[in-house]
């Protein structure tokens, strides 16, 4: 009988230590999933971004991973990001999803504040606002907080700039930022690269034409402007440098129709030219207060390597293939414009 009762207490000790063995391994491969599990299934996608804002809280976290699509399980994400304190270590910022992440990699990823950064392009910008919205549509920075920050005089006058020269600050490229930069470390990432590009050589070279850096930019804006032929802007370039150096108005349309403000205008009339501007060449002598645009370095580099030529008027070929004729003399240039009138009348082409 005693031994009948030994049986049975091992065959209940027994029971019961599978019974807790087995809950153990439960528990076990529960915990495994939460944290070891894949929980981030891309299906189509080759790579998710995901974008956390600047003070953003755990919960705004969790919406936009549910927005993500690709993140299945958030509660699993949760308990996972309490276990590591994520929930108050939350850091702005693009972060880039794997697919098959599981909650642990995903945690370690958004609480190191490891981010991918964005290549960040503006380029054919005409003015500030373009350039302030274009900018803004990359990075997490507002476009008016850079457009004031930009026209600020704590930010213009230690550069010798003003509000309608800064746009000359801004050389065209694709850079590198971290989304959640601010204004401030943007703004001071563009006076380096404009220090950089700035390169001795072709400050020497803006010393021979005796203009400013600025001037150099906004000449290369108007020839930005005024051909669309990159083989053409070395001689476009040097026609207006003549004009400068013998005192002559510019007489670019470009600055009438930036005076204006209206760029879907295809042809300037004589009463646009009457335009009271600071803009409009055709008014004022010498160059505008600022650039009409934010000029490629190709066309910059055309200012500072010019052709060499007498040429001081051009006008737009009757072939409408984008080149230009140019002349010496008004007569010629008078000839050149008829031509020009003439094929935009039967084309019908009156604005």
């Amino acid at each position: 009988m005693a031994r009948a009762k030994i049986s049975n207490f091992k065959k209940f000790l027994w029971s019961l230590l599978a019974v807790i063995f087995l809950s153990g391994l439960i528990m076990a491969y529960v915990f495994y999933s939460r944290i070891y599990q894949p929980n981030v299934v891309m299906e189509y996608e080759k790579e998710v971004f995901v974008y956390i804002p600047t003070d953003a809280s755990f919960e705004d976290v969790q919406q936009i991973l549910i927005a993500s699509g690709v993140v299945q399980n958030t509660s699993s994400f949760r308990w996972v990001a309490e276990q590591k304190n994520y929930i108050h270590r939350i850091k702005s910022g693009r972060f880039l999803l794997e697919n098959g992440m599981n909650n642990n990699e995903l945690v370690n990823l958004l609480r190191s504040g490891r981010q991918t950064p964005v290549n960040v392009v503006f380029n054919n910008m005409r003015t500030k606002e373009q350039f302030a919205g274009k900018v803004a549509s990359q990075l997490e920075l507002d476009s008016l907080d850079l457009l004031y920050a930009m026209v600020d005089t704590a930010f213009t006058n230690p550069l010798n700039l003003d509000s309608y020269s800064v746009s000359s600050l801004f050389i065209p490229n694709t850079y590198e930022f971290y989304w959640d930069v601010s204004v401030a470390d943007f703004l001071a990432r563009m006076i380096a690269e404009h220090h950089h590009f700035w390169t001795e050589h072709r400050k020497t070279k803006a010393q021979k034409l005796k203009l400013s850096l600025d001037e150099i930019i906004t000449l290369a804006s108007i020839v930005e402007k005024e051909t669309i032929k990159k083989d053409e802007q070395p001689k476009v370039a040097r026609l207006y440098l003549n004009r400068l150096e013998r005192g002559i108005k510019l007489e670019s349309d470009p600055t009438v129709i930036f005076s204006i403000g209206d760029f879907t205008i295809k042809r300037v009339l004589n009463n646009d030219l009457k335009i009271d501007s600071p803009y409009n060449t055709y008014k004022n002598k010498g160059l505008p207060p600022g650039p009409i645009c934010i000029p490629s370095i190709q066309a910059i580099d055309a200012v500072l390597n010019h052709e060499k030529h007498d040429y001081i008027f051009m006008c737009a070929k009757d072939d409408f293939s984008g080149y230009h004729n140019f002349a010496k003399t008004y007569v010629g240039h008078l000839n050149n414009a008829r031509k020009y009138r003439k094929a935009l009348n039967e084309r019908g082409i009156n604005r």
